[in-house]
């Protein structure tokens, strides 16, 4: 029985993944023998781990096929209102629970990750490990859950904020002015840090949106 958990588990992630990091894309269509050959599982976890991402919407049926979920244009502003008030809270928690170990790891991220402005793909990788690492700070386990089930579907993105010219500079430093105000045990300021740093991103996205539908 645990062997049959760890295999569903394992598969879970697997796919989810693939979806994060873009192998698989909005409207591309799951198959279970494909998955399985690529995962090296067996299709009875793929098929448990498809209808687990189907029930958190991050799947979606296409006659019998399952694809990969889009987000319109309200979904996406509902994300980000959501997106923006839970990090929010997140920053402002961590401003009062932080240890001094986990601010000074968030500080070294921060400086590691200048060096990856002009690299989109890495720095949105580094950015989610910085906004992950905040949301461990607040060291409350049910915003961390809530929060990472955020971030899965901001997966379904095709494009990444950070693409947009000079965003990856501005980014960080709203990082650095969100580390500071944790630093500082302000939890106002982190708060209100993370969320216009959550609304700059929002409307960077509502851009590249608007200059995709100009192209087609």
């Amino acid at each position: 029985m645990n062997r049959t958990h760890s295999n569903q588990k394992d598969a879970y992630h697997l796919v989810l993944e693939a979806i994060d990091v873009g192998v698989y894309k909005p409207g591309d269509r799951l198959v279970e023998s494909d998955l399985a050959e690529r995962f090296g599982v067996s299709r009875t976890p793929i098929r448990e781990a498809l209808q687990r991402l189907e029930t958190q919407s991050l799947l979606e049926r296409d006659g019998r096929s399952l694809i990969v979920a889009s987000l319109d244009h309200n979904q996406m502003a509902e994300l980000y209102v959501v997106r923006s008030e839970l990090e929010g809270l997140a920053a402002s928690l961590a401003a009062r629970h932080a240890t001094e170990e986990e601010i000074r790891v968030l500080r070294e991220m921060v400086e590691a990750d200048d060096a990856l402005v002009d690299d989109p793909p890495a720095l949105s990788r580094a950015n989610r490990r910085f906004h992950e690492q905040i949301h461990l700070a607040s060291h409350n386990r049910y915003l961390v859950q809530q929060l990472d089930l955020v971030h899965r579907t901001m997966a379904l993105m095709a494009t990444t904020s950070l693409a947009a010219q000079g965003r990856g500079e501005i980014a960080q430093a709203e990082h650095k002015a969100i580390v500071e105000a944790i630093a500082a045990r302000d939890e106002e300021a982190a708060g209100r840090a993370l969320k216009d740093h959550i609304s700059v991103a929002f409307v960077t996205r509502l851009k590249q949106d608007a200059d995709e539908r100009e192209r087609i």
